[in-house]
């Protein structure tokens, strides 16, 4: 089957530099992605985005590159509920990647228990308007009580000005929370201002919420520096990312976003993202509390 990729869409970096960050061993790249290929998984009729195939072959092929040992896979919107790429990455895998899946009200037990079989430890609940329709909200909370027998968590995406609303939601979840890239804040206005100050008192408020501090291209509005290794990479969405990991660091995970999903501006230098990393956990024992310790904790828990 042929798909025509949404217009303006970029492809992912073909060629990443090597980052110059050591990562420690047994790092695991918690949030990244396959799409496709479209001719083997194809994409959901009710997408919003026709992405560029990204292959598990592709994915795991950066990562030796990279320096990681291991992925966290999850679905993306473009497959909806549509599990199949995501899976097949896991289960192709030889254990080394574990999945987020996607799941409707009408799951079964049966399929639950084959999506935990094949690695998957969460579910993932998309709040971004512009990439996914409204799902009730009593919907998605039978699917976290379901799921919180398993032992999984669930992952949700919102941008930040939509928090308020979504507060007493997210605080009755049942599970671990995981809000991808730190709820999106605009990295323009203060830091101390009041829209990140919610934030983070969310994460004070609720101890089962953690956050992933990656995506800093998608946050940033003064873009990669120049590769002179004098200036941090995204250095707007540094001082953000780095005070949740020094404030919360046992509740923090880092994933490349591979393959950046509808970027439309510039494609981000892979490698240059793992440098950020350096300037957000500026220590060994924040980067392995990062990287390691807390990934491996809440996805290979039967190994730490």
């Amino acid at each position: 089957m042929d798909f025509v990729k949404t217009p303006g869409w970029l492809d992912w970096c073909a060629h990443p530099s090597k980052p110059r960050l050591r990562l420690p061993p047994g790092s695991v790249d918690a949030h990244c992605h396959v799409f496709g290929p479209g001719a083997e998984f194809p994409f959901a009729p009710e997408r919003k985005y026709t992405p560029c195939d990204a292959s598990k072959q592709q994915l795991y092929a950066l990562r030796e590159h990279l320096g990681f040992a291991r992925n966290v896979v999850v679905q993306a919107t473009c497959h909806g509920a549509d599990n199949r790429a995501m899976v097949d990455a896991c289960t192709s895998s030889g254990g080394r990647a574990r999945g987020v899946a996607t799941v409707r009200r009408s799951v079964s037990d049966a399929e639950l228990g084959a999506l935990h079989a094949a690695g998957v430890r969460g579910v993932r609940f998309n709040f971004v308007k512009r990439l996914v329709d409204f799902t009730p909200r009593d919907e998605l909370m039978e699917i976290a009580g379901r799921v919180a027998g398993l032992g999984w968590h669930v992952v949700v995406y919102f941008e930040a000005q939509d928090l308020p609303e979504l507060w007493d939601f997210f605080g009755a979840l049942p599970t671990t929370v995981v809000v991808d890239h730190m709820g999106r804040p605009d990295v323009s206005k203060p830091l101390d201002g009041p829209e990140f100050a919610l934030f983070l008192k969310f994460m004070r408020e609720h101890a089962n919420v953690w956050s992933k501090v990656s995506c800093p291209e998608r946050l940033s509005a003064s873009g990669p520096p120049a590769l002179d290794g004098e200036q941090a990479p995204y250095r707007d969405v540094v001082p953000f990312a780095r005070r949740v990991v020094e404030e919360f660091p046992e509740r923090v995970l880092w994933g490349t976003d591979w393959p950046h999903p509808n970027l439309k501006n510039h494609m981000p230098d892979d490698g240059l993202l793992v440098d950020f990393i350096a300037h957000i956990a500026p220590t060994a024992a924040l980067q392995k509390k990062l990287l390691v310790d807390n990934p491996m904790r809440l996805y290979w828990p039967e190994e730490v």
